[in-house]
């Protein structure tokens, strides 16, 4: 019977990662694989490693030791990182969207994006074409995170990584991002998103993987890991944000 070799077939694939930041072990030993086109939803408890873990698939953390391998390219080889020049290269295929939008507060929302025609496409997909001349301190917290999403997607990434996106929001405001997010999925787009939003892991995820103390504790589909979850930990983890939400 003839072996297949996921890591072949991965958008990202992560063998063995360890980060540590002094004497705290943030992730100790992750194996990961991604596939093209799957929505990955990454829930846990506060400080179980899950932004830490982002971080590193497009090189802003670098590991001590592990294997990533990003649309094809080796970021990191036995804890060797690539150069600064082919890394940069590298992060063009992979848009990331933060909990803070980071957007310029002098410059209007197209030239956040870097002004092109090809700009304003992005911006009608999610719904702020007429936004593209207004500046970031008259839009709504929700506009906001949506430009920030625009930015990322400018670069006409291979992979995008959300970091808890709508952790700064209004629940009033919470879906109108989401809904984005959803459309991205719809269209194919390779996603991991660090979220406590139960409903959009629900929803929109092909696979919920659940960290906790550096590591993976379970993963599987979503109506298996929400509904039936086969570890303690991921029990107690979703009793708490389930009592909350």
């Amino acid at each position: 019977m003839t072996t297949i070799d996921t890591r072949q077939q991965a958008q990202i694939s992560i063998r063995d990662l360890h980060k540590r930041f002094g004497d705290n072990i943030v992730l100790n030993g992750v194996d990961f694989d991604v596939l093209p086109g799957q929505v990955i939803v990454i829930i846990g408890p506060s400080g179980s490693g899950k932004s830490t873990f982002l971080r590193c698939c497009n090189g802003l953390e670098m590991p001590e030791r592990g294997d990533i391998t990003v649309c094809g390219k080796t970021l990191l080889r036995h804890g060797k990182p690539l150069p600064e020049k082919q890394l940069n290269a590298l992060r063009q295929d992979v848009g990331m969207v933060f909990q803070p939008f980071n957007l310029f507060p002098h410059l209007t929302v197209m030239e956040n994006l870097c002004v092109a025609p090809v700009m304003l496409r992005v911006l009608e997909k999610v719904g702020l074409s007429s936004k593209a001349k207004a500046m970031p301190g008259s839009l709504s917290v929700g506009q906001k995170q949506r430009v920030a999403i625009s930015r990322a997607l400018a670069m006409s990434p291979s992979v995008m990584l959300f970091d808890e996106p709508t952790s700064a929001l209004d629940p009033e405001l919470v879906g109108e991002v989401l809904q984005v997010m959803k459309m991205l999925a719809s269209e194919g787009m390779t996603m991991i998103v660090v979220t406590h939003e139960m409903g959009f892991a629900r929803e929109v995820a092909d696979i919920v993987v659940v960290m906790d103390g550096g590591g993976i504790v379970e993963s599987g589909p979503p109506e298996q890991i929400l509904t039936s979850p086969k570890n303690e930990r991921t029990r107690q983890f979703l009793n708490a944000v389930l009592t909350r939400q």
